[in-house]
C-alpha cells in the first residue's frame, strides 16, 4: 500500500515523533564530532613535514637511519617495528667524499652541530663547511683552522672578544682556549639557533664528542642537475652503508627532530586514542538509536497490525536512519575540525609539536565521520527493528505494551563471554608486571563495557533489585521509582550505561596519572639523599663533578647525564622496544649510593661500570632479566650493545628505569654535559658558580612540576570522553523522560501532585546515577588495580576530591537531565 512507503513512514515518525529524533541527532552528531577530530589528528600526523631552513640549499641530505629497526618471530611470523631513536644517529663522515664524486654534484658537506658552553651562557657549534649551504659569511678575519674558532655576532658580544681575542670555550672535550680568527653573519639556516660558533671541519667532530662522525651530509648540486638523479645516485653509490637519502620535505625531518616525535604522538592520539573514542561513541550512539527505535515499538506493532509486512518496518527503520544520520554527521564535522584545532594548537603551546607543521584536514575524516555514523545508525536500527517487523502482530502489541523480561540468547552469550574475558585479562594484568600489564588493563576495561552494554537489561534489573531496597521502604515517591526502575529494566540500561561509561574511562586515565605521578613523587624523595642538587639549563661545565670534590667539606659528588635508552620487552613473539629512562653516572656506584638510594634488591651497585648496568625491577621483570643476565638494549644513537645486568633496584619510576657509566653513554648522545650533579656535604653557596644549587626537596618539587605538565594529556583524554559520555547520558534520560509523557500525564490523572512525581523522578535519576558510578568505579578499580601493581607495584592513588567530583558530576547531570525535561513535560 502507497501509504506504507517507507520514506513516508520516516519522514512521518520524525515529524510526530521530534524528542526520540532529536536524541538520536545528538547521538550520531557527537559521534561525528570525536571520529572526525581524531580522524584530522591521525591524518595530520601521517601527513607531517616542515620545510628545510638548514639543508634549503642542500637538494639531496643524506642521515642514517633514525629508527631502530627490531625483528620479532621468523618465516611468515616474521615482523618488524620501528621505533625512533632517543637522540641522533649519526654517520661516517667519509661518506662525504664517495657522495661528492656522485655525477651532477657539485660537492658534499659534512654537517657538525652539537652544544658548546660559553661562560654562563650556550651557543650552538657547526662546522665551518655548514657555509656552503646555510649561506653564513664572514664579515672580518678568515676561516678556522684548528684551534680556531669563528663567532658570530651574538656569541662575539657574549664573549667580548674580536679578531685575534682568545676565547674560553667549553665542549664535550673539556675546556680549551680557542683563537677568534673571524666574525661572521649567520646564514637562513643558522639564525634560529641564536649565539653560533663555527670550527675548523677537521676539528669539529672530535669537539662534538663523536669523532668521525657526522649529523648529516649536504650533497650541493652542479647548476642544471637534476634533483631526483643526484638522489638516486647518492643511494646507489652509498647503498652498502645503510644511510637514508632524502629530498624535499624530508630533509626538514633531517633537521627537526621533533617532527618525529610529532608524527609519533599524532599518530597515537588520532589512532590509539582515536580507536578507543570512535569505538566508545559509536558504541553509545548505537546505543541511544537503539532506544529511538525501541521506544516506538508500539507504534510499529500497530503498523503491522493494519497491514504493514516485516519488510517494510525494515525499510521504514533503514530510511529513519538515512534522514538523521547523514545530517548528524555533516553538523558534527564541524564542532570536530574546532576540538582538533584546539587539540593541535595545545600541543603546539606545550612544544609537541614544531610550530612549522601544519593541521591537515581534507575530505577524508568527513567521508569516515559520517559513514561510521550512517553504518551505526544503519546497524542499530536493524537490530532493534528485527524483532518487531519479524514476530506477529498480536505478540507485537503485547511486547509493546510489556516490556520483554527475557533478553535475546545470542546477546546474553556474548555478554557472559566479554564478563569472562575481562575477568581473564584481569588475572593476566595481576600476574605482569611494565607494559604487559597496562597492555593487558586496556581490554580489561573494554571487555568490560561491553558486556555492561550486551548484558544491560539484566544488570539493570539486579542493580533495580538492589538499590532500590533502600527506596522500597521511603514515602510513595521513593517507593514508585523502585518499582519503575524494576519494571522498565531496559529503559533503566540505556540511562545506564554512558554513565558507566564516562565513570569508567574518566577515572582510569586520570587516576593513571595520580598513582604514576604519587608513587615517582615519593620514590625521588626518598631517593635523592644528596645534600645539594646543582642544575643548569645549558648544561654543567665539563670540570663541574672535580671542582666540587675540591670544594671543602664535599663527601662525595656525581654527576648525572640523563637520557633514554630503548629495552626488548615482553616475551615470546609478543615483543616490543621500551623507551627507558637512565642515567649515566660520573663516578662508581659506591660514590652514587652516598647521593642517590635506590633501594637495591638484589646485587652490588658498585659492580656498575663498563659493560656492567643496573636497573629497575620492573624493567627487569618486563624484560624477563635477573642480576648476573645480559640486557640487550639500544644506546640513544641507536648502537647495540648488551651489558651485564649487575643490580636491581625498587625506585626506577621516581629516578631513572636504567643507571650505567657515563663513559659508556657520552659518546651516544648530542650533549655531552652532564644535566644533574649530586653533592654530599659542602655548603651550598660554594657550589653555586656551577650552576642553580637547591636540596634534595626543592629537586623534588621542580621535578614533580615537570611530571604534572605531562599529565595534560591524560586529562585532556579523560575530558574528550568523560564529557561525550556525559553529554550521551544526558541526551538519553532526556529521551525517556519526553517519552514517558503519557505515563506522567497518568500519575497526575489519578492523584499526584506535580512535587509527588517530580520526587520520584529525582529518585529515579538518583538511581540511575548511583548505578553508573558503582559500575563505572568497579570497571576502573579491575583495570587500574592490576596495572598499578604492574607498573609500581603499589595499590592505585585516588585523591578523594576528584573522585568526589567525578561522582558528584554524574548525580548532578542524572537529575539536571530528569528534572528539566519533566517540569516541560507536567506544564502541558
Amino acid at each position: 500500500m502507497r501509504s506504507f512507503a517507507p520514506n513516508g513512514l520516516a519522514r512521518a515518525a520524525v515529524r510526530f515523533k521530534p524528542a526520540s529524533f532529536a536524541g538520536t541527532f545528538v547521538a550520531l552528531m557527537m559521534a561525528a564530532l570525536i571520529v572526525s577530530a581524531c580522524g584530522i589528528l591521525l591524518e595530520t600526523g601521517a601527513r607531517a613535514s616542515v620545510p628545510p631552513e638548514r639543508y634549503a640549499k642542500a637538494p639531496v641530505v643524506v642521515a642514517a637511519d633514525q629508527y631502530a629497526r627490531f625483528v620479532t618471530g621468523s618465516g611468515d611470523s616474521r615482523s618488524e617495528s620501528a621505533d625512533l631513536l632517543p637522540d641522533t644517529a649519526r654517520l661516517d663522515a667519509a661518506l662525504a667524499d664517495k657522495a661528492a664524486r656522485v655525477p651532477g654534484a657539485e660537492g658534499a658537506v659534512p654537517d657538525f652541530t652539537f652544544p658548546v658552553r660559553q661562560g654562563d651562557g650556550a651557543l650552538t657549534g657547526h662546522g665551518w663547511g655548514a657555509h656552503a649551504f646555510t649561506g653564513a659569511a664572514l664579515t672580518s678575519g678568515a676561516a678556522p683552522r684548528t684551534g680556531e674558532v669563528v663567532l658570530d655576532a651574538a656569541a662575539a658580544r657574549a664573549a667580548k672578544g674580536g679578531v685575534g681575542d682568545t676565547v674560553t670555550l667549553e665542549t664535550a672535550t673539556g675546556r680549551a682556549d680557542f683563537r677568534v680568527s673571524g666574525l661572521a653573519q649567520a646564514g637562513p639556516g643558522d639564525v634560529a639557533e641564536g649565539a653560533t660558533g663555527w670550527f675548523a671541519d677537521a676539528q669539529a667532530s672530535a669537539l662534538a664528542g663523536h669523532r668521525g662522525k657526522a649529523g648529516a651530509i649536504a650533497v650541493l648540486a652542479k647548476d642544471g642537475a637534476n634533483a631526483d638523479a643526484l638522489a638516486a645516485g647518492v643511494k646507489k653509490a652509498l647503498a652498502d652503508s645503510g644511510v637514508k637519502v632524502h629530498t624535499g620535505d624530508d630533509r626538514g625531518a633531517v633537521e627537526d627532530r621533533g617532527l618525529g616525535y610529532a608524527r609519533e604522538m599524532l599518530t597515537g592520539l588520532g589512532g590509539s586514542f582515536g580507536g578507543i573514542a570512535a569505538m566508545v561513541a559509536v558504541f553509545t550512539a548505537s546505543g541511544t538509536v537503539a532506544l529511538s527505535v525501541a521506544q516506538r515499538a508500539r507504534e510499529f506493532a500497530l503498523l503491522r497490525a493494519v497491514g504493514a509486512t516485516p519488510r517494510q518496518i525494515r525499510r521504514a527503520v533503514a530510511a529513519e536512519a538515512l534522514l538523521v544520520a547523514p545530517a548528524a554527521g555533516l553538523v558534527g564535522f564541524l564542532p570536530g575540525i574546532g576540538l582538533a584545532h584546539w587539540w593541535f594548537g595545545q600541543l603546539q603551546d606545550r612544544g609537541a609539536v614544531p610550530e612549522a607543521v601544519a593541521l591537515h584536514i581534507s575530505w577524508i575524516p568527513l567521508v569516515v565521520a559520517v559513514g561510521a555514523g550512517l553504518l551505526t545508525a544503519l546497524a542499530a536500527s536493524w537490530a532493534a527493528g528485527r524483532r518487531p517487523a519479524k514476530i506477529r502482530p498480536g505478540q507485537a502489541l503485547s511486547e509493546a505494551s510489556v516490556e520483554r523480561l527475557r533478553p535475546g540468547v545470542i546477546r546474553t552469550l556474548l555478554g557472559l563471554g566479554a564478563l569472562v574475558g575481562g575477568g581473564f585479562l584481569t588475572v593476566v594484568a595481576a600476574r605482569s608486571a611494565g607494559e604487559d600489564a597496562a597492555n593487558a588493563a586496556l581490554g580489561v576495561v573494554m571487555l568490560f563495557m561491553l558486556a555492561v552494554a550486551l548484558l544491560g537489561p539484566l544488570v539493570a534489573r539486579l542493580c533495580a533489585e538492589l538499590f532500590g531496597l533502600p527506596l522500597s521502604g521511603g514515602g510513595a515517591s521513593a517507593s514508585l521509582a523502585a518499582a519503575n526502575s524494576r519494571t522498565n529494566a531496559r529503559r533503566l540500561a540505556s540511562a545506564i550505561t554512558p554513565i558507566v561509561l564516562a565513570m569508567a574511562f574518566a577515572s582510569t586515565l586520570v587516576f593513571m596519572h595520580t598513582s604514576e605521578s604519587h608513587v615517582a613523587a615519593k620514590q625521588l624523595r626518598a631517593g635523592v639523599t644528596a645534600d645539594h642538587v646543582v642544575t643548569d639549563p645549558a648544561g654543567l661545565p665539563a670540570d663541574a663533578v672535580d671542582r666540587a670534590a675540591r670544594t671543602p667539606g664535599v663527601d662525595a659528588a656525581v654527576g648525572l647525564l640523563d637520557t633514554q635508552v630503548l629495552v626488548p620487552v615482553g616475551s615470546g613473539g609478543d615483543r616490543w622496544l621500551q623507551s627507558s629512562a637512565t642515567q649515566g653516572i660520573s663516578g662508581s656506584g659506591a660514590q652514587l649510593a652516598k647521593v642517590q638510594d635506590l633501594d637495591v634488591r638484589s646485587g652490588r651497585l658498585d659492580r656498575v661500570g663498563k659493560g656492567r648496568i643496573a636497573i629497575d625491577k620492573t624493567l627487569a621483570t618486563s624484560a624477563k632479566v635477573k642480576v648476573g643476565d645480559t640486557l640487550p638494549l639500544y644506546l640513544p644513537d641507536g648502537t647495540r650493545t648488551s651489558p651485564e645486568v649487575v643490580a636491581v633496584y625498587g625506585r626506577g619510576l621516581g629516578l631513572a628505569a636504567v643507571t650505567m657509566d657515563r663513559a659508556s653513554l657520552a659518546a651516544h648522545v648530542t650533549s655531552g654535559f652532564d644535566s644533574t650533579l649530586l653533592v654530599r656535604g659542602g655548603d651550598a653557596q660554594a657550589l653555586a658558580s656551577l650552576g642553580k644549587v637547591t636540596d634534595a626537596s626543592g629537586y623534588a618539587v621542580e621535578q614533580n612540576t615537570d611530571r604534572e605538565l605531562n599529565a595534560w594529556a591524560n586529562y585532556t583524554m579523560a575530558g574528550v570522553l568523560g564529557g561525550f559520555a556525559a553529554v550521551a547520558a544526558v541526551n538519553t534520560l532526556v529521551m525517556t523522560v519526553l517519552d514517558r509523557r503519557r505515563e506522567l500525564g497518568m500519575l497526575r490523572l489519578v492523584g499526584s501532585t506535580r512535587r509527588q512525581v517530580m520526587r520520584m523522578l529525582r529518585w529515579e535519576g538518583l538511581l540511575v546515577a548511583v548505578t553508573g558510578i558503582v559500575l563505572g568505579t568497579a570497571i576502573a578499580a579491575a583495570t587500574l588495580i592490576p596495572m598499578m601493581r604492574g607498573l609500581t607495584g603499589e595499590a592505585p592513588y585516588v585523591p578523594p576530591l576528584v573522585y568526589a567530583a567525578f561522582a558528584g558530576g554524574a548525580v548532578g547531570l542524572g537529575l539536571l537531565a530528569v528534572t528539566l525535561p519533566a517540569r516541560a513535560a507536567l506544564r502541558r
